[in-house]
């Protein structure tokens, strides 16, 4: 029997990293989810506000092709710094997260891995030039798994704790 990559290990990983990012973020106090550890200057709660941009821009914007509000709503301006205002809280970035990650869930539910990309950042493309679905899950399963590790560094530095 030969194997593929079924469509419940890409979604039970995707979820893990999900799980993941959350506990790491789990426990630390407000300072420390906006204070930033390296070098380049991000801070946990950026990195969570930037995660479910990530999902909102490659799902529901480009492979759905829904029409959203603020894409780049994670950065300074595009290509520039994460971002999170002051105003907004570890709680609402947190529901607006698991939001766009319900969403997604939703979106992958009704398509094919082979199905292609509605546009690519607000552009259409011509079909052959446009990302399958298959492409675009396991670019986020870098993402996340890059994004964790980031954050596996930051909680070590900020009270000592390892592990997934």
């Amino acid at each position: 029997m030969t194997l593929s990559v079924p469509d419940e290990l890409m979604a039970g990983y995707l979820d893990f990293y999900r799980n993941t990012v959350l506990r790491k973020l789990d426990g630390l106090s407000d300072e420390e989810l906006r204070r930033s550890r390296v070098p380049s200057g991000w801070a946990p709660l950026e990195l969570l506000k930037h995660l479910a941009h990530v999902e909102m821009r490659w799902l529901q914007w480009g492979f759905a092709g829904v029409t959203v509000s603020e894409p780049w709503g994670d950065l300074e301006c595009r290509g520039g710094r994460w971002r999170v205002g002051p105003e907004e809280t570890f709680e609402e970035i947190r529901a607006f997260f698991e939001e766009q990650c319900d969403r997604s869930r939703a979106i992958v539910a009704g398509a094919r891995w082979e199905d292609r990309a509605a546009t690519l950042g607000g552009k259409v493309l011509p079909e052959g030039e446009r990302p399958a679905l298959g492409w675009i899950l396991f670019h986020l399963l870098q993402e996340y798994a890059r994004h964790t590790g980031h954050l596996d560094i930051a909680r070590e530095l900020a009270d000592g704790s390892v592990g997934e």
